[in-house]
Formats: structure tokens, sequence, C-alpha cells
């Protein structure tokens, strides 16, 4: 199994705390009013603690039908977390599971520095193909592109 890492980071006007919990700590409910991609954010187990299963529901004619994300470790005071994508549709007979370590860290002027350690864990021997990494880094991005501008149209909220 050849395990592949990616690191990257992206810098945004909006306060770490406010990004870790629209991202985080409220995307059950804030995902489905901002993306509409995104049907339904539903606890499969757990209460949002550290082992807890979230299941993101797509809506029909997507990529994908579902993502389940397992809670690794979250800190809510240091805006940081790790996650595991353990099972989807879209993973077939490429994708074992994706771990990712998120960061957010104070920027000058009120805003963040996010830094993002994505692990894509393939079955077996299996080499996912470039097209298909790339399609889920761009729908992981959506999202936080989504989130930073409702974020920024929105100053009052997670303030």
């Amino acid at each position: 199994m050849a395990v592949l890492t990616y690191n990257d980071e992206f810098s945004c006007p909006v306060a770490p705390h406010r990004l870790f919990h629209g991202l985080f700590m409220d995307a059950h409910n804030l995902m489905p009013k901002i993306m509409p991609v995104v049907k339904s954010v539903d606890f499969v187990s757990g209460d949002g603690g550290p082992g807890s299963i979230q299941q993101v529901n797509f809506v029909d004619g997507y990529q994908m039908k579902y993502l389940k994300n397992k809670l690794e470790f979250k800190d809510k005071e240091n805006c940081a977390i790790n996650y595991t994508a353990i099972e989807s549709d879209s993973f077939g007979d490429m994708i074992d599971y994706i771990s990712s370590e998120v960061k957010f860290d104070a920027a000058p002027g009120g805003g963040s520095k996010c830094t993002i350690k994505t692990t894509v864990c393939p079955k077996g021997d299996v080499v996912p193909d470039e097209e298909t990494l790339k399609a889920g880094k761009e729908g992981h991005m959506q999202q936080y592109k989504a989130v930073i501008a409702h974020l920024i149209e929105n100053p009052h909220l997670y303030a």
C-alpha cells in the first residue's frame, strides 16, 4: 500500500475560532444551508467528541451519495482537529480511508492561516489516479470556500 500525503496551506480574512466553529463545530447545521450539494449532515454515533461518526449526505446527481467521517481529535481552544473519512460510495476499490489534520492559526489583521495535512490510504496495491485525487481535494476546498464566504457575509456569526 503506497500512502499518499499532501500538505496544503492558505490564508483567509476570517478569525480562526469562527472558521473552526463553522467548519467543525456547527457543520451539521451550516453545511446544508450554504452548500447546495449537501442534503444533510447527521451524527451516526457519538455526540461530537472523539470517536463520533458523522455522515454527510449529498443531493441526488452529485458525484457521491455519502461520506462518513470519524472524529479522532478536536481541540476547540487551539482550533485543531483530526478526522478520518472512513467510508464513501465514491471510494470504490481505490480508497481505504483518508485522514486529515487541520489547524487554524491567527494571521495578521485578524484572519487565519490554515494548514491541512491529508493522508490518502489506498486499498491494497491500488494507486489512485490524479483525476480522482484532484476531484476529492476540490470538493474539500469548496466546503472551506463556502464557509469563508458565508462568514465574511455574516460577521456576527460565531463571533
